[in-house]
């Protein structure tokens, strides 16, 4: 831990992390909220599950594309435009009565105008703190963002509950609005410049290291996914009981990043974590009792954040600095398509042999991640005697013969 004290002392850190973590907030509420909001003007799930799906659909796409711009545009130009055409159509959503594809466009232009905040803070931090701290800054920052998973869904559902839908979505664009202009004015999202990337779009993932990241990611993420619905469909589509065992599942993930961000990142690094978590994971078919699975669900969360910090690590030391933000996009979108489908097959499993049938799909995901960990090892990097910062844009110079 007083690794972490010194380097939250480090100029700007802790600010940008602040920044960064407020900017993001939205994202654990808005589904939540478009999904109450659009049931109780429809009348239907199945209408407010078609616009979460037209919202996913855009945040999937837009990842990697709104990344890239940022090497194009600058950072503070993609955020502002972005952010601005997030803000007016969850505002659309929440003021407007509309038939259901113009909710689904409306659910799909907020997706695709998702600000790139994760891209951009990730690209950032290697131009703020020694190679020696960027890996600590990684597992910090893939600990510190379960704060979003554990307050958010809680608030949102509050504010729902108590207020009404439309003051929910409201509270949401206000905090779109307030933490994003926090963060895009931040004086490092001014300084850093991302070089203009000159390869293709997709070409990033030509690269081994990010592609595996990828896939990881999106096996986690599914797991994960699954295990939310299975725990919502175990206590009754979210007693109590639910809430307090998914935020254990959160402090896991919480605790397990602080505990083991520190340590160096080898090849077997990504298996090990993996490892811890599939363990866990694979303990919640036992039994369906709430003490059981808080306390399974708790070790599974010990390996997520250090996870996510291999990935990002991993991930930053394997490309460009111009390729960054390109490949943190394709991350975030693996990630989304991860989620969706842990959902979905979480589901169907749960309508044929119920709750169990989640925490057996979380399993396949994460058996599948921790195989893809250990058969492919060799393509992940080792970071025990390198740092995790970018390979460095070189430009041709011109000699005088």
């Amino acid at each position: 831990m007083a690794g972490y004290g010194d380097l939250l002392r480090t100029p700007g850190v802790g600010r940008i992390i602040a920044a960064q973590l407020t900017a993001r907030f939205p994202n654990g509420m808005t589904s939540l909220a478009i999904l109450l909001h659009i049931e109780h003007v429809t009348g239907s799930y199945g209408a407010a599950g078609l616009v979460l799906a037209a919202t996913s659909v855009g945040q999937a796409v837009a990842g990697p594309v709104t990344s890239r711009w940022m090497g194009r545009w600058g950072m503070r130009r993609v955020l502002t435009a972005t952010l601005a055409v997030c803000a007016a159509s969850l505002a659309a959503i929440a003021l407007l009565l509309l038939p259901l594809p113009a909710y689904m466009a409306l659910g799909l232009i907020c997706g695709l105008a998702t600000p790139p905040v994760q891209s951009a803070v990730r690209t950032i931090y290697p131009k703020m703190v020694t190679s020696r701290q960027l890996t600590p800054l990684f597992s910090l920052d893939a600990s510190l963002q379960e704060i979003i998973w554990i307050f958010a869904p809680v608030l949102i559902t509050f504010v729902a509950t108590q207020a009404g839908t439309v003051p929910a979505l409201l509270l949401i664009v206000a905090t779109l609005i307030g933490g994003g202009a926090w963060f895009i004015l931040s004086p490092e999202v001014g300084r850093v410049r991302i070089p203009r990337s000159r390869r293709r779009l997709g070409r990033v993932l030509a690269r081994p290291p990010v592609l595996l990241a990828t896939i990881v990611g999106f096996l986690l993420i599914g797991a994960c996914a699954a295990v939310e619905a299975g725990v919502v469909a175990t206590f009754d589509h979210g007693g109590l009981e639910a809430g307090l065992v998914l935020g254990v599942f959160a402090v896991g993930s919480l605790a397990g990043g602080l505990s083991f961000g520190h340590l160096p990142i080898g090849r077997w690094a990504m298996a090990r974590r993996l490892g811890i978590f599939t363990v866990g994971i694979a303990l919640t078919v036992v039994s369906l009792n709430v003490w059981w699975l808080g306390g399974t669900l708790l070790l599974a969360g010990a390996g997520i954040a250090p996870a996510l910090a291999v990935i990002y690590a991993m991930t930053s030391a394997s490309v460009k600095f111009s390729d960054t933000a390109e490949a943190f996009g394709w991350i975030g979108t693996g990630q989304l398509i991860g989620a969706a489908a842990g959902s979905a097959i979480a589901g169907f499993l749960i309508d044929d042999i119920g709750p169990t049938g989640a925490y057996v799909a979380a399993g396949g995901f994460a058996i599948a991640g921790l195989a893809v960990a250990i058969i492919f090892v060799r393509g992940f990097p080792d970071l025990r005697h390198r740092d995790a910062s970018p390979i460095p844009d070189t430009e041709p110079v011109q000699t005088i013969g």
